[in-house]
């Protein structure tokens, strides 16, 4: 009697088991393999789940096991995608099933899709739909090779640069994997040199390559740029915002391996490329590439041990690279090119710092306008030079809070530790109204003061919108444009208000931190940040170096043109510009800290005088990238049980899992946002000196854990926990 064929499955449930079923190859037409899609019985209904294991044994009988109801119309995931998955979920110490499942587009979760697809999934489709997706995209090869990023010739320092990356080239996976770090100030024409030598990568026949960047908003820019480069190639587009069939269908391009060039977001290092031979992770520093929920990866990270595991390089792009990334460079393990100049020839952007504290850089209130008076002569000055400016306000809304002036009432939000923000009609209903921007609660704005009656409620603070109003009360004439996540969710997107703006049809941008990332803009002369400091003095440790990059990108939003070379403009606007040949733009910033390191390495442009700086303090601390964290997170009905729990897991750690493990646990401390829709947050720190001892004592923390609870929730306090390796928030 032939021995029944059992497979292991795992599925999206937070759990480290398999599951054993039934393979019939009568009925499912082929014979098992490790990475097929499938779909299986799980307690009334089914699930997708994935092939991990085949054997002909299990330890149930096989009478009593259910059957693998049907495969998916694809090929098996390749080995080297599910080496990935297997050690992200060990290194996050989160299930296979809950790491993998998720990774795979809500399309082809869905069986009923198919049967619809079953014989529709030819390579010929494929190619032919996204050849088409490429077309409309386009909107015609002439219009997308405009881009300024492809036009240029490579100067000297990029042609240098290119010829670095291209002697790394490796004709096999012998020996082929490297780290570089592709360093240069904005504006310097990174992007140019990547793109080049990944057109080197795919010269090679059936080659695959991987560009990821950190944010939806970004995507589309270089998606035009990169299918203007290689326009006789197939790309798949990989980000959250596509529609359902369209994300699926360029994942299907990926696997399949037919669509040479993937470019995505963070969830793209998780997509199935079998003849991934390059990979690109630009801005490389962006915190957008740390996924914050479920298992808590970082895809830089991952990127980097997905070419080590193929043997292929991969380029870390930046001007601003994180110090974890700058710090591997100083030891040796990554290797550094540098662009030290601007690719059009321009000068970088003068700094100049308005001390807030200064009574003759305060606004005056009759003017309203709600920016120091040297920002606002600035303005005034580059209207008149029709030059675009562009005010960088990271906080949405109209105002921070809502207060009443009689008893002191403040707009608290009911479910956080947050206050409601104030939006004028328009950016989320037809009628102003009060909104969390962190569980999303919106509530209208009341008529009088829910606590004293008094009908005098005034906003505090100010934020784009405010800012927009008070900007347009200013300057009636001027064209404004508002750029942050309410403006672009109504009306037009991020991509047809960028357009707005490099077509010129905008005087002053006004946004959030939206506008100040990878955007190539060719026109804007000054830049104006406002409240500089509220990212500055925080609990986060990381929080200067994350303001630094900000600042050091929206500064390189200015100047970024040639203005000799803009030969299509119009004659008038041409006579104004001829004046400001190669000036490479102004950037104020606002801050009552002058003196504080972050601006003081800023006016000088000198990234690495900041990172050194950084890393002297880091040490001394023994703050990452010089010692690993990990973080425990509890959330429950009530703070006290929340912290108790964790006081308790902490007392068990010590007691019984740490004879010769040398790590550091702090006392557990409620989150800095306690409570968040209505869940009652705390956290635990773990702190080790090398990875490989965190790591050890993390899994004997998932195992007790997991003794003492149902999936994620603790049997007795009824407290889920999580555990996250490598935090981008502590």
């Amino acid at each position: 009697m032939t021995s029944p064929i059992i497979v292991q499955v795992a599925v999206d449930k937070p759990l480290r088991q398999f599951f054993d079923y039934v393979w019939n190859i009568k009925q499912l037409g082929r014979r098992p393999e490790i990475g097929q899609i499938v779909e299986v019985p799980f307690g009334r209904g089914s699930l997708v789940g994935v092939v991990v294991q085949v054997s002909n044994h299990s330890k149930f009988e096989p009478s009593k096991l259910k059957a693998v109801t049907q495969l998916a119309p694809f090929p098996a995931l390749d080995k080297s995608l599910m080496q990935l998955m297997e050690f992200t979920s060990n290194y996050y110490i989160h299930g296979l099933g809950e790491t993998l499942l998720p990774s795979i587009p809500q399309y082809w979760k869905k069986p009923k899709n198919w049967s619809k697809q079953q014989g529709a999934l030819t390579e010929e489709t494929a190619i032919s739909q996204s050849v088409h997706d490429q077309k409309i995209q386009n909107n015609g090869k002439s219009k997308a090779l405009n881009n300024p990023i492809l036009s240029a010739e490579l100067n000297p320092d990029q042609a240098a640069a290119l010829e670095i990356l291209k002697s790394k080239k490796q004709t096999s996976h012998k020996n082929g994997f490297g780290v570089t770090l592709l360093q240069g100030r904005t504006g310097s024409g990174k992007t140019a040199v990547f793109l080049n030598w990944l057109a080197s990568i795919l010269e090679e026949k059936n080659s695959q390559i991987l560009i990821l960047v950190p944010e939806i908003n970004l995507t589309p820019q270089l998606e035009r740029s990169v299918r203007a480069h290689f326009p006789g190639h197939t790309m798949a587009v990989l980000h959250s915002a596509l529609p359902e069939k369209k994300r699926g269908m360029a994942w299907y391009a990926a696997q399949i391996g037919r669509a040479r060039i993937i470019l995505g977001t963070r969830l793209a290092v998780l997509t199935p490329i079998p003849n991934l031979k390059a990979i690109v992770v630009d801005e490389e520093h962006d915190a957008s590439y740390k996924q914050q929920e479920g298992t808590r990866y970082s895809a830089r990270d991952l990127a980097v041990w997905r070419a080590h595991q193929q043997q292929i390089t991969i380029v870390l792009s930046s001007a601003t690279p994180s110090l974890e990334t700058w710090q591997a460079v100083q030891n040796g393990r990554y290797e550094l090119i540098k662009l030290n100049r601007r690719a059009q020839g321009g000068s970088m952007p003068e700094v100049r710092l308005i001390d807030l504290k200064d009574k003759n850089n305060q606004s005056a209130g009759a003017n309203k306008i709600q920016l120091s008076k040297p920002l606002a002569n600035a303005i005034e000055a580059n209207l008149k030079k029709q030059q675009q400016s562009l005010v960088l306000l990271n906080r949405r809304g109209y105002a921070p809070v809502l207060t009443c002036l009689s008893c002191g009432w403040l707009s608290q939000c009911p479910q956080c530790s947050a206050y409601l923000v104030l939006h004028k009609p328009g950016a989320i209903t037809a009628k102003p109204v009060l909104s969390c921007h962190h569980c999303g609660l919106v509530k209208p704005v009341p008529r009088s003061c829910p606590s004293c009656g008094d009908v005098d409620l005034r906003p505090i603070g100010q934020g784009t919108q405010k800012i927009e109003d008070a900007i347009g009360l200013a300057w009636p004439a001027a064209r404004i444009l508002r750029i942050d996540a309410d403006s672009s969710r109504r009306g037009r997107g991020v991509e047809q208000m960028m357009q707005a703006v490099h077509a010129g049809e905008v005087d002053i941008i006004i946004g959030t931190q939206m506008i100040a990332k990878g955007h190539d803009y060719q026109n804007i002369s000054l830049v104006g940040v406002l409240d500089a400091d509220a990212r500055l003095y925080s609990h986060d440790f990381r929080a200067p170096e994350r303001l630094f990059a900000q600042l050091i990108q929206v500064a390189g939003r200015a100047g970024r043109a040639d203005r000799a070379e803009s030969a299509s403009l119009e004659a008038n606007a041409r006579d104004v510009l001829s004046t400001v040949v190669n000036v490479g733009g102004i950037i104020y910033i606002e801050t009552r800290h002058p003196d504080a390191a972050v601006f003081q390495f800023l006016i000088q442009h000198d990234v690495d005088g900041f990172l050194r700086h950084l890393a002297i303090e880091r040490e001394e601390a023994q703050l990452p990238p010089f010692s690993f964290q990990a973080l425990i997170h509890a959330e429950g009905k009530s703070l006290s049980k929340t912290l108790e729990f964790l006081i308790k897991l902490k007392q068990e750690i010590i007691s019984n899992l740490l004879p010769e493990q040398k790590i550091t646990i702090y006392d557990p401390v409620a989150k800095s946002m306690v409570r968040l829709a209505g869940t009652e947050r705390a956290q635990l720190v773990i702190e080790a000196t090398q990875r490989n001892q965190l790591q050890v004592v993390l899994d004997q923390i998932d195992g007790l854990l997991r003794t003492q609870s149902q999936g994620r929730i603790s049997k007795k306090d009824k407290i889920r926990w999580s555990i996250e390796r490598d935090p981008a928030l502590i």
